[in-house]
């Protein structure tokens, strides 16, 4: 949720500096000095207009279908679907009920593994949880006591031991979509409570994992669209160690209507224009439907913005109520995604009926490989 109060809700430039803390995390980190970044329109850097809808299906792009094996077969089926278009992006996430599973149980990734090395022009991309109990509503002050536990590297081991497993089962070229959404209120791995640890926390998992041995590991800086609990960008941990700058970007507030996503404190213009000014690609990891039902009209401007800005990949979430394929309800946004990234000459069908769609009612356990991902913080 936006706290306009926040002194750290005006965005610096997009070019500015990360703060970086000099040493162990303060308890009490300034606060950014306030700056306006520069008139933001909904049509782009360039004032041109958007990228015309259209095929967009050269990108890469893929669906979250569920964590399991279940989901690659639901994206194999939504493939066909889509008139046979290649969905080269698989994305799960580890669960974060437990520092066991987010090391990586082999069960858990070797389908995903297997899904991977059938295809080289594939890409992997895994959600990683910076805390165990992730989603338990831990209170603030006991995440500021494990960000500045992580801060000291006192988690270091579980991403050692993550990053060889993923080695170890060739999954060494993995996008690593690190503590997602942490701008937000939801997730235990949040920033808010203590910025400046949370970036050290950062930067001591990437150089962890980047110690392994034939890795090649891509980190994706994942925050909400949006000021949310906090501007995302006082939770950037530095160029060093960020490889891709993403958003999760669902049609929901803040916001009004997609041009208030586009021009807002911390939105799409923002977004695209702090990766151009800092030499980093984009990514869309999350995006999709949601609290305005289906609209048609969200769905064409969020396609038309991927088209533009040419992301490394983008996944849409595709269990209700976010989803085209699998939510009947959304039939009108459903067949402006198929027509833009199906083949002109596939006719026009019905998506199939809900089955065992994923939802995020659908915990996992430590042993469960099969369950949905979390739902959008709010």
């Amino acid at each position: 949720m936006t706290k306009p109060s926040d002194p750290t809700t005006a965005p610096p430039p997009p070019g500015a500096a990360p703060d970086e803390p000099p040493g162990p995390p303060a308890p009490n980190p300034e606060p950014a000095e306030e700056a306006q970044p520069a008139e933001a329109t909904a049509e782009g850097p360039s004032g041109e207009g958007a990228a015309p809808s259209g095929p967009v299906a050269d990108d890469a792009f893929g669906v979250f279908l569920g964590s399991g094996p279940d989901g690659i077969r639901r994206a194999a089926e939504m493939s066909r679907w889509l008139g046979g278009t290649t969905l080269n992006v698989g994305r799960t996430y580890l669960p974060g009920d437990l520092w066991s599973n987010i090391e990586g149980r082999p069960e858990f990734l070797r389908p995903w593994a297997e899904w991977r090395a059938e295809d080289p022009d594939r890409l992997f991309v895994l959600n990683v949880p910076m805390a165990e109990r992730n989603e338990a509503a831990v209170p603030d002050h006991e995440v500021r006591r494990m960000l500045r536990a992580g801060a000291r590297g006192a988690f270091d081991g579980h991403y050692r031991l993550l990053a060889e497993r993923l080695v170890e089962l060739g999954l060494g070229d993995t996008v690593i979509v690190l503590g997602w959404e942490m701008n937000g209120s939801t997730y235990t791995h949040r920033c808010a409570p203590d910025p400046a640890a949370w970036k050290q926390y950062w930067r001591s998992v990437v150089t962890t994992m980047r110690e392994v041995p034939g890795q090649e590991f891509r980190f994706d800086f994942a925050p909400n669209r949006g000021t949310d609990a906090i501007g995302w960008a006082h939770c950037y941990p530095g160029d060093d160690h960020v490889d891709i700058i993403g958003m999760d970007s669902y049609d929901q507030p803040p916001g009004e209507d997609f041009d208030d996503h586009v021009r807002q404190p911390y939105g799409l213009q923002y977004h695209v224009d702090m990766a151009a000014a800092r030499g980093k690609p984009i990514s869309f990891p999350e995006w999709g439907l949601f609290r305005n039902g289906d609209n048609p009209e969200y769905m064409r401007r969020m396609l038309d913005w991927i088209a533009e800005h040419r992301p490394v990949y983008h996944s849409i979430s595709d269990y209700c109520p976010h989803g085209v394929w699998r939510c009947r309800g959304n039939a009108a946004s459903a067949e402006v995604f198929r027509d833009a990234l199906s083949p002109a000459s596939v006719p026009t069908s019905e998506p199939p009926a809900p089955d065992d769609a994923p939802g995020p009612q659908d915990a996992p356990g430590p042993e469960t490989a099969e369950s949905a991902g979390p739902e959008p913080d709010r």
